[in-house]
């Protein structure tokens, strides 16, 4: 299909909130892909899927993240929006209900599904995080407005879900089912708090740079299927290294909203790479 410049009518809101969700990057993202003829779309790191949604329609698309729970989450979202958001607001929005609702352990994918929509709405920052025993333990958010997506939002997200293949894979899996003119749009889970300082250090157990040098071997064979990809990754010297590969590298900004009161929060740079335009597709 054509894609082309997307309508802001034709974009679905995420349905979660996303630490790192690359929601404001949508009008980047439409102009980089402009009239270019794009087969199915793909997206390893799904996270929070604003991308995914943001985009418009496409003929097919293949979905994955290592979050098993996120994965059932919009299977569920998928199969029953009412369900789930239904019994996700059947829960108060206050610290004792939180953390009741936070050790509990549900036994039906639409509950556990409603308890993932609930947590990440009320929790801090819409962080995901598990401890060592992979248990998820981020803390109260302090009494901030619980925005539920309403029934009318999950159904849409609902219907584009719908024409989508979701899975629970680690990223070089994806491989499998790209194909020349398919559009891989790759977002890792890297840490850009603060620019140039602190990358590798602190985001080491999330995705270390051994993952990062993974990924760029990725990258070569989707260029070698003759398909598309987009990059975002930290503004780190390392990083440019590592993805130079001759195709095109911009600059990125945005207002840095991870963090606590007291975070340094101003413009953070972010770095893009593609071969859309370039020829090397």
């Amino acid at each position: 299909m054509t894609q082309g410049m997307v309508e802001a009518s034709a974009r679905v809101a995420s349905p979660l909130r996303w630490a790192g969700g690359k929601r404001w990057l949508i009008p980047k993202l439409n102009e980089l892909i402009g009239d270019t003829e794009i087969g199915a779309y793909h997206e390893p790191f799904l996270g929070g899927a604003s991308v995914f949604l943001g985009l418009g329609q496409f003929s097919q698309a293949y979905l994955s993240d290592t979050n098993a729970e996120l994965i059932e989450t919009f299977l569920a979202i998928r199969d029953h929006p009412k369900r789930v958001g239904d019994q996700a607001r059947v829960y108060s929005n206050d610290e004792s209900t939180y953390y009741e609702v936070r050790e509990s352990v549900p036994s039906g994918k639409i509950a556990r599904a409603a308890r993932f929509l609930y947590l990440n709405h009320t929790s801090f920052n819409g962080i995901y995080r598990v401890n060592l025993a992979g248990v998820y333990n981020v803390p109260f958010g302090q009494g901030r407005t619980a925005n539920i997506p309403t029934a009318d939002r999950l159904r849409e997200v609902s219907a584009r879900l719908k024409k989508a293949t979701l899975r629970v894979s680690d990223f070089p899996a994806c491989i499998e089912q790209i194909r020349a003119g398919d559009l891989v749009f790759l977002d890792p889970p890297y840490t850009v708090a603060h620019n140039h300082n602190g990358f590798i250090k602190y985001n080491r157990r999330l995705f270390s740079f051994e993952d990062q040098a993974r990924l760029s071997d990725l990258i070569d064979a989707i260029k070698e299927r003759g398909a598309y990809y987009i990059l975002a990754n930290a503004a780190h010297d390392s990083i440019v290294e590592l993805f130079d590969k001759g195709d095109t590298l911009i600059e990125t900004s945005r207002r840095n909203a991870v963090g606590g009161t007291n975070a340094a929060r101003g413009s953070v740079t972010e770095y893009l790479f593609t071969n859309l335009g370039s020829g090397n597709g």
